[in-house]
């Protein structure tokens, strides 16, 4: 598991990325400012969080501020620990930590997205990202509409932003 750090998502990703990020992820998500339960069943608020989430609980604007700010870091530290950013592609910093933000650091580092990346190909691991477009139930994978969408966006920002 990746240990906390201190650093901000723009020391971890770059100033650019970082933009995007706080411009992008939010933007997939849809803020919510009271606990619910997201597609998966999951307790979610915010712009996607889940960590310590309490069911009943109004955050405020600021409040998920911070969090997205702290996920967004935690998540880059997670993919650079597996997929070095030094050897990303500005869009694939930002479509991958996109990812492990909506898929979980553990999901991103066994996926043929970091392992294609880690190989050096571009177009392959940000092709892989289009695998993770759907959820689990009952065994089943369904694709999911706004899942389907998020990755399209991804892989065009993954592919196009040198």
């Amino acid at each position: 598991m990746v240990r906390p750090s201190n650093r901000s998502l723009a020391a971890i990703v770059g100033t650019g990325a970082a933009a995007a990020l706080l411009i992008f992820t939010p933007a997939q998500e849809g803020r919510e400012l009271t606990t619910y339960r997201d597609i998966g069943g999951v307790l979610t608020y915010c712009d996607g969080a889940t960590e310590n989430a309490m069911a009943g609980r109004v955050y405020t604007n600021a409040e998920c501020n911070a969090q997205l700010d702290h996920d967004l870091a935690r998540h880059a530290e997670g993919v650079n620990a597996c997929a070095p950013m030094s050897r990303l592609t500005l869009g694939q910093r930002i479509a991958f930590v996109d990812a492990a933000y909506n898929i979980g650091i553990v999901g991103f580092c066994g996926s043929s997205m970091a392992r294609l990346a880690n190989a050096g190909d571009v177009v392959g691991s940000c092709a892989a990202l289009f695998a993770w477009n759907g959820i689990v139930r009952n065994g089943v994978k369904t694709p999911i509409k706004g899942l389907i969408l998020r990755r399209l966006r991804a892989i065009e920002i993954c592919l196009t932003r040198k």
